[in-house]
């Protein structure tokens, strides 16, 4: 088992809060060994006490014993008041300086003050006690890395979800909620556990019991890949429903649809069916954390498995079945086996053939997504 360190820390933006008093935090995404990304949040005088320690906790690389020899970053010291400006101005300089530390020798980049001033706090994952007239307001920094003031983005819209049936968490991490319930969605998670917000709580809640206000076609799944992606699967799962496939740990699967609920549909040979995406791992990385972290939580339920689940649409989305994918599998499969035959081909034949556009294939399209 390797020791715990951060790969790289991110800053996303920062956000203005009003409770006790109106104040600024800046959000950082921190990528771990293991690849785990976890969201925490610091106030600069926060980061500038971190910073101090880490002076004196390395004398020479702080440079305190001769000033040639400092390798650890400038920080400049905070305001006797802070506004929004400041905190804007100020994320260029608190993202170099994270990236020059996380370039310093093992001993800083990996020492225990820096692992413990990102870990994850209670605080992190639950909304300050806020009022519900003056609620936090998040800024984004640009994409492109840039952090000048032109490039700060207004208060980001997250999208809204309402519960179609009651949830009650299993976890400390996870948020119970009502039918009816309207959440805010913070972080769609590949595993269907999506990191929501409500009022002052913040928690982790199975996609499938969330649809989207507006229309059961707002979150729209990414259409199948039959070409395949190779997975292995970290944990053996029986089958319970019968569009589902059973497989043992270790085994070698083809993922061909990635559902945002986390119920990938996998081939196995000519055999297709749903399998729940945290008990799979790219083939070829390491499997050790991906076990460690199935372990706090399991997959989550299927929709089709939720009594009394109530939708505010008239329609639902249709989905494939699992008819459907075989065919289509078998036809991908039957057409990538034949000999190419002769002719000219266009520069994008191919790249339309591995994105699943193959000739014969049903519902290949994001608006013919239903049962055929």
């Amino acid at each position: 088992m390797g020791d715990t360190f951060i790969r790289h820390i991110a800053l996303l933006g920062f956000e203005k809060r009003f409770v006790p008093s109106q104040h600024y935090v800046y959000m950082f995404l921190v990528k771990w060994q293991d690849l785990s990304e976890k969201v925490v949040y610091r106030k600069f005088t926060e980061i500038y006490e971190f910073h101090k320690m880490l002076k004196e906790m390395f004398p020479i690389e702080a440079g305190e014993i001769h000033t040639e020899n400092r390798v650890i970053p400038h920080l400049p010291a905070p305001r006797w008041y802070d506004g929004q400006r400041a905190a804007e101005s100020r994320q260029g300089t608190l993202t170099e300086y994270f990236n020059s530390l996380m370039g310093l020798p093992m001993k800083i980049s990996r020492c225990p003050h820096l692992l413990n001033f990102f870990k994850v706090r209670p605080d992190d994952l639950k909304l300050p006690n806020d009022s519900q007239v003056k609620k936090p307001e998040t800024y984004l920094t640009a994409k492109d890395g840039k952090n000048n003031v032109a490039d700060i983005t207004g208060p980001i819209i997250l999208q809204t979800y309402r519960a179609i049936a009651d949830y009650e968490k299993g976890s400390k991490t996870e948020m119970t909620v009502a039918t009816g319930d309207v959440v805010d969605v913070v972080e769609k998670s590949e595993s269907g556990w999506w990191f929501c917000q409500m009022k002052t709580k913040r928690g982790w809640v199975p996609a499938s019991y969330l649809e989207p206000l507006d229309s059961p076609d707002e979150a729209e799944d990414p259409d199948p890949n039959y070409a395949g992606e190779p997975y292995v699967t970290i944990k053996a799962y029986a089958a319970v429903e019968e569009d589902e496939v059973s497989l043992s740990e270790g085994e070698a699967i083809e993922v061909i649809h990635k559902l945002l609920d986390g119920w990938w549909v996998v081939r196995k040979g000519d055999i297709t069916g749903y399998f729940p995406s945290m008990y799979l791992q790219k083939a070829g990385e390491e499997i050790t954390q991906a076990q460690r972290q199935i372990r706090s939580r399991g997959a989550p339920p299927r929709r089709s498995t939720i009594r009394n689940a109530q939708s505010i649409h008239q329609r639902s989305r249709k989905r494939l079945s699992q008819d459907t994918y075989r065919r289509n599998s078998v036809r991908f499969l039957q057409q990538r086996r034949r000999p190419a035959r002769p002719g000219p081909q266009s520069p994008d034949s191919k790249g339309e053939r591995q994105r699943g556009a193959w000739p014969g294939l049903e519902g290949g399209g994001s608006k013919g997504r239903g049962e055929i």
